[in-house]
């Protein structure tokens, strides 16, 4: 595991090195308004499927991880981190149609998933170009900046388009360590394997069919292909767009990233090297190339599996069931302490004592899905007897992210997850009114379906004097 879960409410611990650090923040600023218009599915760009998910979820695996449980992890880093998602103008309910209608909740349903991971996320409205789209996302991390006190020059700020949806999590981490190591404007690119020529364009006299002429050849061995994302200090950022607000339109029009706006201020762009799988879909042929990548990469894991999970010999493809239980007292009165539960934040309610954040739901549902797998309890894997004391990388994880962790260490052992019940007793809250945002909170985390369920014990035992609450959960895995 390479991120440190933390929750983004209450920090539970904190390692003594880290005090009296200058803090260091990121920022995602995720561009996916693009129309699609050359790619000619009729929907933006970013809701176009690819192996049955969107352009856009496969783009964000770099910073929460796949749900299916890939090799890579995500690199955000809950309660530090925050994601700008920059979305297409929010259509006419009335005039959509069928698949324009399924092709914007793809986009929007991208919030709860990141909300689940524990990330703060704002959306921003795409302009008509990729540049202003860009500017609207960087002016929400400016708004966020202001209120949380983040200083610009301690902010780095990836800017990435969803159109590169494969975009390994190495490449981000090489971009943002690079900003936070000082260089204020950051670019991936990877050698260019093809010849390139500089050419002469035929003039009006030499008539439509004249051909182009080969000007010079570079040296291909100082020629890169630039990705994204490419990241900048916001201090960098701020400055860049006043400069561009003052270039004629024409001088302007020319700076075509924000990469390009540096080297028109003189500032110098580090180059750091990028990835073969960051490719850019624009056309039919590049989905068919990314369709192709996966699907590999899918035969890969399977093969690795089957050779290497402790349950490969398993050939029954039967279902297991699993059942886990956790049960938190509420903190005392005159320790103020805010209630999460079910994976979401409860105002105006005490909250449960307990390392982390006493989440008991989805403590449970990670406890049932360990059970299931055969593979321990939750002190197995996030610590002896209270959650955190023995992985530091989990110390005051929220819920959500131990029960992202969880479905992923499942998924590894060789399992897919059928789905997650999840049943709590306690007299409050009231939680009818935001079951379904919960179960869409708990199913973001673990990747598959959980429902959640909610009763009291009519004024019996701890439950019942309201001192604490009781929660179980059944998953079913099946072996793959």
């Amino acid at each position: 595991m390479t991120q440190r879960f933390m929750t983004p409410k209450r920090v539970m611990t904190q390692r003594p090195d880290a005090v009296g650090e200058t803090p260091q923040h990121r920022a995602f600023v995720m561009v996916a308004a693009g129309s699609g218009t050359r790619l000619g599915y009729g929907i933006p760009k970013a809701a176009v499927l690819l192996e049955g998910r969107s352009l856009l979820d496969h783009a964000l695996d770099a910073l929460t991880g796949s749900p299916e449980g890939g090799r890579d992890r995500g690199i955000a880093r809950p309660g530090q981190d925050l994601v700008i998602l920059v979305l297409p103008a929010e259509p006419d309910a009335a005039d959509l149609t069928t698949q324009e209608r399924a092709a914007h909740e793809r986009l929007t349903s991208a919030v709860p998933r990141l909300r689940g991971a524990g990330l703060a996320v704002l959306t921003a409205r795409g302009g008509t170009t990729r540049s202003a789209s860009v500017r609207a996302g960087v002016e929400r991390v400016s708004e966020h900046a202001a209120r949380e006190g983040w200083q610009h020059e301690g902010t780095a700020v990836l800017i990435h388009d969803a159109a590169r949806p494969l975009t390994p999590p190495e490449v981000f981490l090489r971009v943002a360590e690079a900003v936070a190591a000082g260089a204020p404007a950051v670019v991936p690119a990877v050698p260019v394997s093809d010849t390139i020529k500089h050419v002469r364009p035929s003039g009006p006299s030499e008539g439509p069919a004249a051909a182009e002429r080969v000007q010079s050849t570079p040296a291909r061995s100082q020629l890169r292909a630039v990705q994204t994302p490419q990241g900048f200090s916001l201090a960098f950022l701020t400055a860049a767009f006043e400069h561009i607000q003052d270039l004629p339109d024409a001088e302007a029009e020319k700076l075509t990233d924000e990469a390009m706006i540096a080297e028109d201020l003189g500032t110098p762009v580090s180059v750091v090297p990028g990835h073969t799988r960051a490719l850019k879909v624009t056309t039919e042929t590049d989905l068919i190339t990314a369709r192709a990548l996966l699907q590999h990469e899918e035969t890969t894991m399977s093969a690795h599996h089957e050779t290497t999970s402790p349950h490969h010999r398993d050939r029954s493809g039967l279902p297991r069931v699993g059942i886990g239980h956790d049960i938190h007292a509420f903190a005392p009165a005159d320790q103020p302490t805010e209630l999460w539960l079910a994976g979401l934040h409860w105002p105006d309610h005490q909250g449960l004592a307990g390392h982390s954040d006493g989440d008991a739901v989805a403590h449970a549902c990670c406890a049932a899905l360990f059970s299931a797998a055969g593979l321990g309890d939750l002190g197995t894997h996030f610590g002896a007897d209270t959650i955190g004391t023995a992985r530091d990388d989990v110390a005051g994880a929220s819920g959500v992210a131990l029960l992202s962790e969880a479905a992923s260490i499942v998924r590894e052992a060789g399992f897919e997850i059928g789905n997650i019940s999840a049943q709590f007793v306690g007299r409050r809250p009231k939680f009818a009114p935001r079951r379904s945002e919960a179960e869409q909170v708990l199913s973001a985390a673990a990747g598959a379906p959980v429902s959640v369920s909610a009763t009291t014990s009519d004024g019996l035992g701890f439950t019942g004097r309201s001192e604490g609450i009781a929660a179980t959960a059944t998953a079913l895995v099946y072996p793959v």
